[in-house]
């Protein structure tokens, strides 16, 4: 009785526990409400509607390049570009769908695709990646490396031949590579110049790709004088893998356009513009809230190059007529398939024209930067410099007659001029060319008694005597032209007596077609090396449509160095090559004679070249009492004829003939279809 009695007295005892304990429990939960809500609540409220600006920028369009009569010869046509933005939230499948999505609607080319673009594609997307560094990593570098350098290695180790995509998917590839390129929010242009379909097909399918593709108007470089110097004026594009940090840390962004070559390259930081802003405002998840505002930029400056655009459309013209014909009268020179020219004030540096041939399977191809790029031995050319070598070193004396006859050097073969000349002065020596002049001049520089057969004791000493004073003409060191990489020929090093007499005569080291044109108006201007350019003015962008806008600035002429010859040295040297084109005796005699309007001065060569073949050259300036344009030309492969000779006359002629006619703005000939097949297009 008395059990069941304490029995029931507990159970009200513990419901009160229970009671209270709920009880404590929703009061402090109530007061931690309270806390939120009272205390934090407008803090965390903030944080909610927290939001971010950040802005994208686009690029704006580029600065037009002008010849020096303001022939617009680099221009911007509007377009529109397929865009893709990604949000700080897009994942890497999103963008594969996205990429996968837009190649069936827009065509890609793919030609840019490099190794490294379809290794990162094929690691992202067409393999398991673990598979690949299992097999491509040891254990050790698994463990040892960080995935950065784990990456590298296996980019390294990757065989791209066993990466097998198909032509669709190398196109997504590429279309992937554009979109991954940039920041988040950042516009990444997928396609520049979309065509009406494209733009078509993707505005029906806008809602498709979720707010990431989008058209905007743009604008894309074009040429009016289509291929005529086009590589030289250079290509516009994408950063450069290898330059994206050097951009970067001159603030542009990855997704910038940038010159990638020559003059757009050189001149970038002038042509680039202002860039177009756009502001987003996001939410805390990286996502965009509400229409982004736009704040448009503005074009780069405009260039005025130093190029005479119709001069340079006459001498192209010239060249590929010259190389036709030396093929088709000698059937020697069949592999002679290409030349080059250079013209260029010899005061100032302005290059006015630059022309590089190619033939290829009956086509001429552009090629004006194997002026820069391609060396050459240039043969007897060179030998101005070496006469006035032999002046400053005190071997020679203006007037000094030397015996050209043949030379018998122990243990070489016999070295001669083209024939026995006998005794001839330094004039009569560039007059005829003779060989064994600058033999002998080398022999004396080396401290060589040929008739005792023994010196030359100090061949570094030599060797580096003479380098010294061809450097100073611009032979074996750049010519500081306005670009962005220029060749400065091949040192062949310290060798034999035999190479330095060789060297005497343009058949060792070996010089670039910019060098010579340098090395010939060194002498024309007695003895100031001028820096070659391009660039005649920078101008402020214009509202017009073909004028440029107000001078901000012009390129001063830029003297490298003056040689250290005296004048009177100089002066007769320049006696010797007016000889070369104006006297029964001299070389180019025969193309030079019967000019009109002008006397020129210059001096050929012929250098072996690979086998049987010759290089033919030519450099000259006029008029030879007061030089106003210096040339030189460099035919490789040649074998007979005169095709140096026959270019630097007809190339001559236009520009005095051009001069004489006056600037026109309008070319009379229309820019020729470079396609066209030049076999079928001279027989007409």
């Amino acid at each position: 009785m008395d059990t069941k009695k304490k029995k029931r007295s507990h159970v009200p005892l513990r419901l009160n526990i229970l009671f209270l304990s709920v009880f404590i429990m929703f009061t402090a939960l109530i007061l931690r409400l309270g806390v939120i809500q009272i205390v934090h609540g407008t803090s965390f409220k903030a944080e909610a509607d927290r939001t971010e600006n950040i802005t994208a920028k686009l690029d704006a369009p580029r600065g037009k390049m002008f010849d020096r009569h303001g022939r617009v010869v680099v221009d911007n046509k509007p377009v529109f570009s397929i865009t893709f933005t990604r949000t700080n939230n897009t994942k890497k499948e999103d963008i594969y769908e996205v990429a996968q999505k837009l190649s069936e609607y827009i065509d890609k080319d793919t030609e840019e695709l490099t190794e490294r673009d379809i290794k990162d594609f094929y690691l992202s997307y067409k393999v398991d990646a673990q598979d690949v560094y299992e097999n491509l990593l040891t254990d050790k570098e698994r463990e040892e490396l960080s995935d950065k350098e784990q990456y590298k290695l296996v980019i390294d180790r990757l065989d791209i031949e066993e990466i097998d995509l198909s032509e669709q998917e190398e196109e997504i590839a590429a279309i992937w590579r554009e979109m991954i390129r940039g920041y988040a929010l950042t516009p990444q242009r997928v396609k520049v110049g979309a065509t009406e379909e494209e733009m078509a097909l993707i505005s029906e399918r806008l809602d498709e790709f979720n707010g990431m593709i989008d058209i905007k108007p743009d604008a894309q470089r074009t040429y009016p004088y289509e291929r005529t110097l086009q590589s030289i004026f250079g290509k516009v594009g994408q950063i450069p893998k290898e330059m994206i940090k050097g951009y970067e840390l001159e603030g542009r962004d990855r997704n910038d356009l940038v010159g990638t070559s020559f003059l757009e390259q050189q001149y970038e930081s002038v042509l680039r513009g202002t860039k177009t802003k756009i502001n987003y405002i996001t939410d805390k998840s990286g996502n965009p809230v509400g229409k982004p505002a736009e704040n448009p930029g503005s074009r780069g400056y405009d260039i005025v190059l130093t190029i005479d655009m119709e001069l340079q459309k006459k001498v192209e013209k010239i060249v590929e007529e010259q190389i036709l014909k030396a093929r088709r009268e000698y059937a020697e020179n069949n592999r002679l398939k290409s030349s080059y020219v250079v013209m260029m004030d010899p005061n100032t540096g302005e290059i006015y024209s630059m022309v590089g041939k190619e033939l290829e399977d009956g086509k001429f191809t552009d090629v004006p930067f194997g002026n820069v790029y391609n060396q050459y031995p240039m043969g007897s050319t060179v030998k101005a410099a070496t006469v006035l070598t032999g002046y400053q070193t005190g071997v020679i004396q203006p007037g000094t007659v030397l015996y050209d006859t043949p030379l018998k050097l122990p243990g070489t073969k016999i070295k001669k001029s083209y024939k026995n000349m006998g005794y001839v002065s330094d004039v009569e020596a560039l007059q005829k060319s003779s060989n064994v002049y600058m033999f002998r001049i080398a022999m004396m520089m080396a401290g060589y008694d040929y008739d005792e057969k023994r010196g030359f004791t100090n061949p570094e000493k030599s060797f580096r005597t003479m380098r010294y004073y061809f450097n100073q003409f611009g032979l074996g060191v750049p010519t500081g032209i306005d670009l962005p990489y220029e060749d400065d020929g091949y040192n062949g090093g310290v060798k034999a007596l035999g190479n330095l007499m060789d060297m005497g005569i343009g058949q060792f080291d070996t010089y670039t077609p910019m060098q010579m044109v340098q090395y010939i108006s060194t002498i024309a201007n007695n003895g100031y090396r001028m820096q070659p350019h391009f660039m005649k003015e920078i101008k402020s962008p214009s509202a017009s449509a073909e004028e440029p806008g107000e001078s901000i600035y012009q390129f001063e002429p830029n003297v490298l160095n003056r040689i250290d010859m005296k004048p009177e040295w100089i002066d007769r040297v320049k006696q010797g090559l007016w000889m070369v084109m104006n006297t029964k005796n001299g070389t180019a005699y025969t193309q030079f004679k019967d000019t009109e309007g002008y006397v020129a001065a210059g001096k050929t060569g012929t250098a072996q070249y690979d086998g049987d073949s010759y290089i033919l050259t030519l450099v000259g300036y006029a008029p030879h009492d007061n030089p106003e344009i210096a040339f030189a030309v460099v035919s490789p492969y040649a074998v007979e004829g005169a095709i140096n000779k026959e270019i630097g006359r007809q190339a001559l002629d236009a520009y005095f003939e051009l001069k004489e006619k006056g600037y026109t703005k309008d070319l009379s000939d229309k820019p020729e279809d470079e396609e066209e097949d030049v076999e079928k297009k001279n027989d007409r």
